[in-house]
């Protein structure tokens, strides 16, 4: 087969993955743009009214407020699944009985229907009947209140936090796990022959080894992140990370299109930031 016969069968192989990114991924990203510079009333029809969209959302305090839960939510949710995972690699890493049990069970989280989970939470930290309360207030005697912790904005953000972090470590874990499982052995009885402690063994040969995969799950937890909604919406709707700031202008209450686009647009060019370093200084493409 010559060069431009290979060529031509690339070309033929690609095109429909091309084809289906284009119109699954790039379409809708322009369409979105194109939302943004309008006013769409809920008939469908349009007034183009240029960069208001963006002028109006750029004084309007609940979106700097959506952008300070958004903040809290990715650093409170990515420190906490990336140390966990690590936490939880570390230990696993070491041989016991039974480990390979407690590493299976350690995925379910991650592999379990959102829904279900949800509503498993939802019942934990349900005011009447939920266990939360009654470990504090019934067996520990901590509070003679019961609180509505999920039906507070403010202590629901710490709950879906945890609930992220809960749901999400195993694939921090199951990353940091792989990596821990290739360094070469030899360099810890190197350092145990020069009488490193085990702190200075994990500080001096442990991290370095992991610092590409622990940069790349930090990344890749804020990408995801930044973009979840179902996870959010459905445990506590009150909080009101980008992504439900957006639904909710988008189709509940004085319907706003065109503003929901925007808030997708400006979210869209932070995402671009974060897959550039990524690809950059990660991948190193």
């Amino acid at each position: 087969m010559d060069h431009y016969s290979q060529q031509s069968l690339a070309w033929k192989m690609v095109l429909p993955a091309v084809g289906l990114i284009g119109l699954l991924v790039i379409y809708p990203i322009l369409f979105n743009g194109y939302l943004s510079f309008f006013d769409v009333q809920l008939n469908g029809t349009k007034h183009f009214v240029g960069l208001v969209n963006y002028q109006t959302l750029l004084g309007d305090h609940n979106f700097y407020h959506s952008i300070g839960v958004s903040t809290l939510y990715l650093i409170g949710s990515v420190a906490g699944t990336t140390l966990l995972g690590l936490a939880v690699a570390l230990l696993l890493n070491e041989p016991f009985y039974g480990r390979s049990l407690v590493r299976m069970l350690i995925l379910l989280p991650y592999f379990a229907p959102v829904i279900s989970v949800v509503f498993g939470w939802q019942f934990i930290f349900d005011p009447v009947n939920g266990i939360y309360n009654h470990i504090v207030v019934d067996i520990l005697h901590w509070s003679t209140m019961r609180y509505n912790l999920i039906g507070d904005p403010q202590s629901a953000l710490a709950v879906v936090i945890l609930f992220d972090i809960w749901k999400h470590f195993p694939i921090a874990y199951l990353l940091l796990l792989a990596r821990l499982q290739s360094i070469p052995k030899s360099l810890y009885e190197a350092a145990a022959i020069d009488g490193c402690n085990a702190w200075y063994r994990f500080i001096h040969v442990t991290l370095p080894q992991l610092r590409f995969v622990l940069a790349t799950v930090v990344l890749l937890r804020m990408i995801w992140n930044l973009n979840r909604f179902e996870d959010v919406f459905l445990l506590a709707p009150n909080v009101q990370t980008l992504p439900i700031f957006t639904y909710y202008h988008a189709f509940t209450g004085i319907i706003d299109q065109g503003l929901a686009a925007s808030v997708s647009m400006l979210q869209l060019l932070v995402l671009t930031g974060l897959i550039w370093l990524y690809v950059k200084k990660i991948l190193k493409w």
